[in-house]
């Protein structure tokens, strides 16, 4: 047709026009199939390859009636938009979780990362960036179906030169993929990534409804379930028992170039005041069922002795009666249990689920101070209020803790810093600290910083537990601490390790020679070839080490198999 309006009055610009906006539709499409889902495979040979999926649909576009055709397009277009989020989606969970995005589980966890930007951004940054996700999903929907409908009513105003293209396009890619040519070293030429996407999703999907049904039988299984009362726990019979979680607590603060000098010279010096003030510790490694974030998952995991790597398991465990660490302290009758949970904020039934009489959340705490981005509250002060609420008190029994630290959480700025333990009050004295801390949009963009800031957490948590222990701490301490997981992928590197720290620190060497077999390392730094447990598996030899020594408490050998 002639051209009309002002693509007649300005040929060349009308030309321009077209041919960007053809370029620009085309470039989109490809861009979309090719993403990585994972921010480690952005390299230019990533996008240097010929996907099968345009050629198969344009064949198909091809010979369609043009109603039919009309529906395919737009739905390519829609469906090219959804991949693109997905894949979006992949990588923001590859970088902060160390996994990809599971479509039928971890729509909740929107609500979460909200949550996270709120504390980390203000309301008003969470706001702006919830409308800006936003806006890119109905720009990304708009834009996508507009661009697959311009190309394809350009492959039908000239349908033989279109057909001409689809065939020599598809000959290439069979003889690249025949061939098996390669570019760059191992990335083949000819690829069919999308496809693959697909049917790994849908795979995923069919698995995740599948171990649902697995999972709750496998959790009615337990070794553990009918030992009597007066059977379990009877090597800590006396003994005030903290189980402490230290947030992001993993393998990279040890041995990361990076990391390690400054937590290493901690965990040093803390073994010393901690051996001079009569207390001796051993160290092991756990596999965290978690990395980089889902703390709750790895608690359970650990607490329960079942494997919980995602939210319906977490859901499906802390709806039964499984029998955790807490619970079975709780089921003896014979300690008061309590749980010290300062990242709580609102009501958290799931203290029933692990045993718990006593539950102190953020609300509970007393806490007068600025919260330190995510974390609501120090370390020091959780544990403060700890001895003023429950452990400094006289009680019939001896207590056993569940604490939950949250000073080591991302975007580790700003950071408390240790005070004297009498100057701690109500808190108010952490808000010029607070406010002289680092802004966390500047460590957090920062490679280095960042690192730096994590080890510096991890420091300050270590150093606030063991000084507690040093000041508070009595001949029937045991103090059990272990990190929740690794930080996120920017801290430890892509394909690190779930591996995490746990320690025991008695002051009875009775304590500690229960667990003489089990290989772990003196002190609280730890060395390679100290043993690796997977996290699940503590539970049992826990309850075994420190049940009776006559054999009545099953061995860990027999409890059922988790995947």
């Amino acid at each position: 047709r002639p051209p009309r309006g002002w693509r007649a009055k300005y040929p060349v610009l009308a030309r321009v026009v077209w041919w960007t906006l053809t370029v620009s539709a085309a470039a989109l499409v490809f861009l979309a199939l090719m993403l990585p889902a994972n921010a480690e495979y952005f390299q230019v040979r990533s996008f240097l390859r010929i996907p099968v999926e345009p050629i198969l649909l344009s064949a198909l576009l091809l010979v369609l009636p043009r109603r039919p055709r009309l529906v395919l397009t737009v739905l390519t277009g829609v469906g090219l938009a959804l991949l693109v989020i997905v894949k979006l989606l992949d990588i923001g969970f590859n970088m902060f979780l160390g996994r990809g995005f599971n479509l039928v589980l971890d729509w909740g966890l929107l609500d979460d990362a909200e949550s996270y930007l709120e504390d980390t951004m203000g309301g008003a940054g969470a706001l702006g960036a919830v409308i800006g996700v936003v806006a890119l999903v109905l720009a990304l929907l708009v834009v996508m179906t507009l661009s697959v409908l311009r190309l394809v009513n350009l492959m039908h105003r000239d349908r033989h030169t279109a057909s001409r293209a689809t065939i020599v396009a598809g000959t290439v890619w069979i003889t690249c993929s025949a061939l098996g040519l390669q570019l760059l070293g191992t990335t083949p030429v000819a690829t069919n990534n999308t496809i693959g996407l697909l049917q790994d999703r849908a795979a995923r999907v069919k698995a995740t409804i599948k171990d649902e049904a697995a999972f709750a039988k496998e959790a009615k299984k337990d070794a553990f379930a009918n030992v009597p009362p007066d059977q379990l726990l009877t090597g800590l019979r006396g003994k005030d028992v903290i189980f402490a979680f230290v947030e992001s607590y993993g393998r990279s603060a040890i041995q990361d170039p990076a990391i390690a000098p400054g937590v290493d010279a901690t965990l040093d010096a803390a073994t010393d005041d901690l051996h001079k003030a009569g207390f001796s510790a051993k160290s092991g490694w756990l596999t965290s069922a978690t990395y980089g974030g889902s703390s709750w998952l790895g608690h359970s995991t650990f607490l329960s002795g079942l494997w919980i790597d995602n939210q319906n398991r977490y859901r499906t465990v802390t709806a039964g009666e499984r029998l955790t660490l807490p619970g079975a302290f709780h089921r003896t009758g014979a300690w008061r249990t309590v749980g010290i949970v300062p990242g709580v904020q609102y009501n958290w039934p799931e203290g029933r689920f692990y045993g718990l009489d006593q539950v102190y959340d953020s609300r509970d705490l007393g806490y007068h101070g600025p919260k330190f981005s995510w974390s609501t509250m120090p370390d020091q002060y959780a544990l403060t209020a700890f001895q003023r609420l429950e452990h400094g008190k006289k009680h019939d029994k001896p207590l056993m803790s569940q604490i939950i630290l949250t000073s080591s959480h991302q975007p580790w700025a700003p950071l408390p810093k240790m005070i004297g333990w009498d100057q701690v009050g109500d808190g108010s004295v952490y808000k010029a600290i607070q406010k002289a801390g680092k802004d966390p949009a500047d460590v957090f963009s920062d490679g280095t910083k960042v690192k730096q800031e994590y080890g510096k957490s991890i420091q300050y948590s270590v150093r606030s537990l063991t000084e507690f222990v040093e000041k508070y701490g009595s001949k029937d301490t045991v103090l059990v601490f272990l990190g929740d997981h690794q930080p996120m992928a920017r801290v430890s590197g892509n394909g690190a390790s779930h591996d995490v720290p746990v320690s025991i620190v008695a002051h009875d060497p009775k304590v500690l020679d229960r667990i003489s077999d089990w290989g772990w390392t003196d002190g609280l730094k730890l060395t390679d070839d100290a043993p690796v447990w997977r996290m699940d598996r503590f539970r049992n030899r826990f309850l075994t080490a420190y049940g009776p020594q006559n054999g009545a408490t099953p061995s860990p050998s027999a409890s059922p198999a988790n995947p």
